[in-house]
Order: structure tokens, then C-alpha cells, then sequence
């Protein structure tokens, strides 16, 4: 999908999110300030989490109460840009936060991907300074595909 503005970023974060099941990792990808965390505030919207979503560069993880289907879920999001090159597993236990209870939102993915199984994938790129591309690949894209 092409240019994206922000209201536009942000539905399809909604339609994503809306297509989510317990137990679903969605990994976004793409250079510093892409959209990851605007994709990542939209999503936990639509799955109902009333709290104010913010990065967790720096506490690397942080959960949030939400509602899917109309049952309660954990929303968890995590951003592990600062531990590239540090052995994940000695600073963060994945595994704490990919249970199926809970869908999880990961930023910067890269040193927990082998912990993850059939995650989707959403790459955002810069289009303009204003607009965005992305692109839905994994277990939800086919979700979407079918409606």
C-alpha cells in the first residue's frame, strides 16, 4: 500500500488489529520514524487499551489491557532497538510476552525473531515526508485478504 498518510497509517491499524487473534506477534519493520509507534498506538486503540501508548526504548517492553472479541487480552509492546548486539535472551524473556493470551506488538525485532513463530510482518517506509508505504505479510495479511 502506497501513500499513506497518517489517518490513513492509523486504518490500517485498526483493520489489522480487528483481524488479530490471541496468541498473534506482529513485528513492524522500517527505518526511525516510519510510523512503527503511530501503527502500534492505532492498533492497541482498536483492541480497546485506554491508556496512553508510548515507546518503550527504554524499558523495552510494557503491557496495556485490552479486549478482543469481546474477551480480555493483554496487549503487549515491545521495542528492542537498544538491544542489538546484547544477547537477548540475558535482558528480555520473549517468551514472557508471546503467550496465547496476548496479542504483542514488536519494534525492532530483529534480535528475538528466531523466538517467534509465523509472526506478521508490517514494513513501513518513508513514501514523502507526509505519506508512508507499507506492506502486510504473515498469518493477518491473509485475514485481511479474505474480507
Amino acid at each position: 500500500m502506497d501513500g499513506l498518510d497518517e489517518d490513513a497509517l492509523e486504518d490500517l491499524a485498526s483493520r489489522v488489529a480487528g483481524k488479530l487473534e490471541p496468541g498473534d506477534v506482529v513485528v513492524l519493520s522500517g527505518e526511525v520514524g516510519a510510523g512503527k509507534t503511530t501503527f502500534v498506538r492505532a492498533a492497541a486503540r482498536a483492541l480497546g487499551v485506554r491508556e496512553r501508548v508510548t515507546s518503550p526504548t527504554y524499558q523495552f517492553a510494557r503491557g496495556y489491557e485490552g479486549e478482543l472479541g469481546g474477551q480480555p487480552v493483554t496487549v503487549n509492546h515491545l521495542d528492542l532497538y537498544r538491544l542489538e548486539g546484547i544477547e537477548a535472551p540475558d535482558v528480555l524473556e520473549i517468551d514472557d510476552y508471546i503467550s496465547p493470551d496476548a496479542v504483542t506488538f514488536i519494534e525492532w525485532a530483529e534480535p528475538a525473531l528466531e523466538a517467534i513463530e509465523k509472526p506478521t510482518v508490517v514494513h513501513l517506509g518513508h513514501e514523502t515526508p507526509a505519506t508512508r508505504r507499507a506492506e502486510v505479510r504473515g498469518p493477518v495479511a491473509g485475514r485481511l485478504s479474505a474480507c
